[in-house]
């Protein structure tokens, strides 16, 4: 069986941990792509590189990784960077910038659809300005899995009515939600167009919304120096699940898909816990 093939479309950064006196790369998209490439998929990330010091060194990070950059453009500007502590082994954010990546969208175009349209799926954020290009993603993508996070932005109505219609997976942060709250909310992102939908509720669970029903799945207890990234990698290693047992558009997964799919990610997400930063590389942050 051909190896999976997959990329992140979107954001880079660096994660500024103060307490430690660090940088570590990161972002949603280049975590997934380096979290694909470590369970054994071929895994590109494309977006906009700034022209400083951090950009280098998510760049050098990426190229020791095995992952693929060759489309990315650089532009003159400031990487994307979030202030972090670390409190009882959970990330605690403080003060961001989105950076080049915000300030200078990457805009695709025919040969960047071209080079995506190879990848058994691309994954998106909301960091990146990219909102636009999901109508010709999803025409020339074979899927396409989009994490709304957990800012209240993402889920407004309106921005819920112009990123689902265009998503085979859609994924939400909802620590902050009940249950019953997360379902309702996942069926309201289902009625709006998206495939599937995915909830993370870090130590609560997970659930899977398929469309008609809601699988459910526990977390796994772990002792975490760090929790950065660790929900980027559940989510990296349910995509894998999923098309490994040939998941594609329009096909909802089974129920024992979807509950071995669930299983492995939280397994996967307790063993991110172990790591410093999102995927290591540290470098002193000099202010």
């Amino acid at each position: 069986m051909p190896a999976l093939r997959v990329a992140g479309f979107g954001d880079n950064v660096v994660d500024r941990f103060l307490d430690r006196g660090v940088l570590y790369p990161g972002g949603n998209c280049v975590n997934f792509a380096v979290f694909a490439r470590r369970l054994g998929a071929e895994s590109a990330y494309l977006g906009v590189f700034g022209s400083d010091e951090a950009a280098a060194h998510v760049r050098s990070a990426l190229a020791g990784l095995g992952v693929s950059t060759e489309r990315c453009v650089e532009r003159e500007g400031e990487t994307g960077w979030c202030d972090v502590r670390v409190v009882d082994g959970d990330r605690v954010f403080g003060e961001w910038a989105g950076g080049v990546v915000l300030d200078a969208p990457f805009e695709p175009d025919d040969a960047d659809l071209d080079y995506l349209s190879a990848f058994d799926l691309v994954h998106l954020g909301p960091y990146a300005a990219l909102e636009g290009s999901l109508p010709r993603l999803r025409e020339r993508c074979a899927l396409i899995s989009f994490d709304l996070s957990d800012d209240p932005e993402q889920r407004e109505p309106a921005y819920l009515d112009a990123v689902a219609p265009h998503v085979d997976l859609a994924i939400l942060s909802a620590a902050d939600l009940e249950w019953d709250e997360a379902e309702d909310l996942a069926r309201a992102i289902h009625a709006r167009g998206a495939g599937l939908c995915l909830v993370t509720r870090g130590m609560e669970g997970s659930m899977l919304f398929d469309g008609d029903r809601a699988h459910r799945a526990d977390a796994v207890g772990v002792d975490a120096l760090d929790t950065m990234g660790a929900g980027d990698a559940f989510i990296t290693a349910f995509v894998l699940a999923l098309l490994e047992r040939g998941w594609t558009r329009g096909r909802v997964p089974s129920a024992e898909t979807v509950r071995e799919a669930l299983t492995r990610a939280a397994a996967f997400a307790a063993d991110q816990c172990s790591i410093e930063g999102a995927f290591g590389y540290a470098k002193e942050l000099v202010q």
